[in-house]
């Protein structure tokens, strides 16, 4: 049933997919390099040094990009054209955090 949901091309389903992706490299990210930190210390830190959110920014939209290749490859161009839209959204938010910091 869930896999099928996958399968779909349209528009929503890869906004959808463009929110969760980099979420999930987020938490990721967070158990494998910063275990020993509470989730909201460790968005804490992350928000407020420039280092970090560029370096894991970046490697939590890699999610999205394998997302959108996925999509790509397998000609389900709506769904890619939503995780594109919002992988530029989450670019344009981690810029903007990096610039006000």
């Amino acid at each position: 049933m869930i896999l099928k949901i996958f399968k779909k091309d349209n528009l929503r389903l890869g906004l959808v997919l463009g929110l969760i992706g980099p979420l999930l490299g987020l938490v990721i990210i967070y158990f494998i390099k910063f275990p020993s930190y509470s989730f909201m210390d460790f968005l804490t830190y992350f928000m407020n040094d420039n280092k970090l959110i560029t370096s894991i920014g970046a490697l939590s939209l890699l999610a999205n990009v394998v997302l959108f290749t996925i999509y790509v490859n397998t000609h389900r161009d709506e769904t890619a054209k939503g995780i594109f839209a919002v992988t530029v959204i989450y670019g344009i938010v981690i810029l903007i955090l990096k610039i006000l910091n």
